[in-house]
């Protein structure tokens, strides 16, 4: 295990560290930068990726020669490793895609005219991003009644989560001046495993025309350590083809799918296993995309990817999909049956690649708070 991430003792505030085992090692007091004394990595993020690669390097001579001081994880406090900027999530795993407009629209194409096209996806709220470990209170919204008629006000009854990985961007770009494919490692630091929260009832009520909005900005998780890029090098595999071929700006950036092994645990049991390297759109395309118009993102910015699903069964990531929208519960363990998460339910996101693991996305859900 390797990554960045802002930790805090009793001894001391937050600063950075880097993730050893089940260590993490204080970069300062090693006398690895002053940066790393800072109590987000936003200052390190905006000194590029010469310096980012650098330092990668200078940490990991340091862990080999023993370097401390190191700290248990269980005698630490971790706290969310930027300043997020901006969120943004997209919609690119073609299989989570099918499957869900399969549920949503059954006598229609799964896949609307314009998903294999464009990375689909919306902008979320920066401000509800959490770290992992965070609890996640059961939202209230607007929902329709199973039989029909006019909605209701109240506690979600479809709570769910969202198997995925978010790129951070490291080095902001100029307005009116869109990012390429090829851009991608020059401005984004690094990957993050993410949960993104779900109320698919609130979503559904809500989502026609302008899309997800208070079924999801209620809180996404986020894991506490940010994997370097330059740490997934032997993880960069071919995506899958694109048919049709996309349009020049995004046709490139197919080198960087990613083989990293997912899996969701619901109360300490695997329900669901899956990769990253079936996603259709690659997190080249969707920074291009998301800068096409002229936009620009800022250092700290986060994209998530959407919900990664596989084509087996059991490979999806989410349980929407996994129980058909409920029609199909699955059985625990201890004999209880699951649609959505219920109170009380703790949820346990990984991701792994080779000997790397890019940590843990963990959240318990507790009642909705007075209506």
């Amino acid at each position: 295990m390797s990554g960045f991430g802002v930790f805090s003792t009793r001894e001391g505030g937050p600063r950075i560290g880097w993730r050893v085992g089940e260590h993490v090692l204080d970069l300062s007091a090693a006398g690895l930068g002053d940066v790393f004394g800072a109590s987000v990595l936003n200052p390190f993020f905006e000194r590029g990726r010469q310096e980012w690669e650098g330092a990668v390097s200078r940490i990991l001579d340091a862990v080999e020669r023993g370097a401390e001081p190191r700290f248990p994880l269980d005698e630490v406090q971790l706290h969310l490793p930027f300043d997020v900027a901006d969120y943004v999530d997209f919609y690119s795993s073609l299989e989570h895609a099918t499957n869900v407009g399969r549920l949503l629209r059954p006598d229609q194409e799964p896949l609307l005219p314009n998903w294999r096209w464009l990375p689909i996806g919306y902008h979320g709220r920066a401000g509800t991003v959490v770290v992992s470990g965070t609890d996640v209170v059961r939202p209230c919204g607007q929902t329709v009644p199973l039989g029909g008629g006019e909605p209701l006000f109240g506690p979600t009854r479809k709570l769910d989560v969202e198997l995925e990985l978010g790129f951070v961007t490291g080095v902001g770009s100029e307005r009116r001046k869109p990012l390429r494919t090829e851009d991608f490692a020059d401005h984004v630091f690094g990957i993050v495993l993410l949960n993104d929260w779900s109320a698919r009832d609130i979503q559904a009520w809500e989502y026609q025309p302008l899309g997800p909005f208070l079924g999801k900005s209620f809180q996404t998780s986020i894991a506490a350590w940010v994997t370097p890029l330059v740490l997934l090098e032997d993880a960069r595999t071919t995506a899958p083809a694109q048919v049709p071929s996309p349009l020049p700006h995004l046709a490139d950036g197919r080198d960087w799918g990613l083989d990293i092994e997912l899996e969701i645990q619901l109360n300490g049991e695997v329900v669901s296993t899956g990769n990253a390297r079936t996603l259709y759109w690659t997190m080249p395309q969707q920074l291009a995309h998301q800068t096409s118009n002229g936009a620009s993102v800022r250092a700290g910015d986060l994209a998530g990817t959407g919900a990664i699903s596989g084509a087996a069964p059991g490979s999806e990531g989410s349980l929407l999909e996994l129980t058909r929208n409920g029609a199909e519960p699955f059985r625990l363990r201890d004999g209880s049956e699951r649609s959505f998460l219920e109170d009380g339910d703790r949820v346990v996101l990984t991701a792994r690649t080779g000997t790397l693991s890019l940590g843990e996305v963990t959240g318990r859900v507790v009642p909705a708070a007075a209506a």
